[in-house]
């Protein structure tokens, strides 16, 4: 009986590898997703004060989300590659409309209304920028030359750009990473790069001129929240406190003071990771690290094994995006950030981030 049961549960194991391969899905990255949505949808319900129409919204947003996955996942690679610059091309045009007759909600100009849906081409940018570089690299021979790279480069500025103009900086700064990872798994040399960062930090001061007044105001309150505690400062200060409050082990699920006494601003947004930092303290922050770890070094792994330039760049690209995403985020809610709109990748509330993601 005990062998039947254990060559039961190996034809079991052995079916679900062999669905998931025809379904053409990585077991162990699907794996590390599931649990990062299962996480996800526990530590909203304690955020959003045990709300059922909010987890109800998640849970809807979680099976649109890996519906698309599932479709995105049966097309070749060599589809994507072919509509890459018909999606980049698209995605400009839209930014350019934005611009034009875009809505303006929140002192921004970031929205396209349709009639019967609105939405921000932005977040299409998010995929479009790095699928076009990846495209536009796959034809020639790398490491790319000067002329390439000013080429590419110029791919990455024009919807960065269009984006800080709305003005969206937080944005635009996450989808010039993503084309600029490409670039970087393309080959460029240390010395073009670091001449390239010098460059950069020369500019700051330019920057800082050309910023708007709510974004200077980040950059200060960052240096020195105290000095506002009421006002701009009351985010990241409230966000510091939940962490500290969750000590070693934390305070347990459902049992966090600062979210469920409304002490904490967009608790099941931007500022998740306070939540669970306090509910589940270190240990539990520390593993819910090592498992977005698992999720992002499986997806270079995936890359490092794509059988053409085109998927490596982009799959390479991708998994880093996820990082920086992860890195701005938890770095905002710690303080060792300026604080932008940067969601916790799968975590946090909101259906249009957790289809991109």
């Amino acid at each position: 009986m005990f062998s039947n049961e254990i060559e039961s549960k190996q034809g079991r194991s052995s079916f679900t590898l062999k669905l998931l391969q025809w379904l053409h899905l990585d077991a162990y990255l699907l794996f590390g997703i599931l649990l990062l949505l299962m996480v996800g949808l526990g530590v909203v319900y304690s955020a959003s004060n045990q709300t059922a129409d909010v987890v109800s919204s998640k849970f809807l947003h979680m099976l649109l989300a890996l519906t698309v996955m599932l479709l995105l996942a049966q097309f070749p690679v060599s589809v994507l590659r072919f509509w890459s610059p018909i999606i980049y091309i698209g995605g400009v045009i839209l930014l350019l409309l934005v611009l034009a007759v875009g809505d303006i909600g929140k002192g921004a100009q970031r929205w396209l209304d349709v009639g019967f849906m609105r939405f921000q081409p932005s977040e299409m940018m998010k995929l479009a920028t790095p699928m076009m570089v990846a495209w536009f690299f796959s034809e020639r021979v790398l490491p790319p030359g000067f002329k390439i790279l000013s080429v590419a480069a110029a791919l990455v500025l024009v919807p960065t750009l269009l984006i800080a103009k709305q003005p969206d900086l937080g944005t635009a700064l996450l989808i010039f990473a993503a084309g600029f990872f490409v670039i970087f798994l393309a080959g460029i040399s240390w010395r073009l790069m670091t001449g390239i960062t010098l460059i950069g930090a020369a500019l700051l001061p330019v920057a800082w001129h050309f910023m708007h007044d709510y974004q200077r105001m980040r950059v200060i309150t960052f240096l020195n929240p105290e000095q506002d505690p009421l006002g701009s400062g009351y985010h990241i200060i409230q966000s510091k406190i939940a962490i500290g409050s969750g000590g070693a082990y934390g305070r347990g699920w459902l049992n966090g003071s600062q979210a469920h006494l409304d002490f904490l601003p967009e608790q099941s947004t931007d500022f998740i990771f306070a939540v669970f930092g306090e509910e589940f303290g270190l240990i539990g922050a520390l593993l819910l690290l090592a498992l977005y770890a698992f999720v992002i070094l499986r997806g270079l792994m995936i890359a490092a094994e794509a059988q053409d330039t085109y998927g490596r760049l982009l799959g390479g690209s991708l998994s880093l995006t996820f990082f920086v995403y992860l890195f701005v985020n938890v770095g905002m809610v710690s303080g060792i950030l300026p604080v932008v709109g940067v969601p916790l990748p799968l975590i946090s509330y909101g259906g249009t981030s957790m289809v991109t993601f």
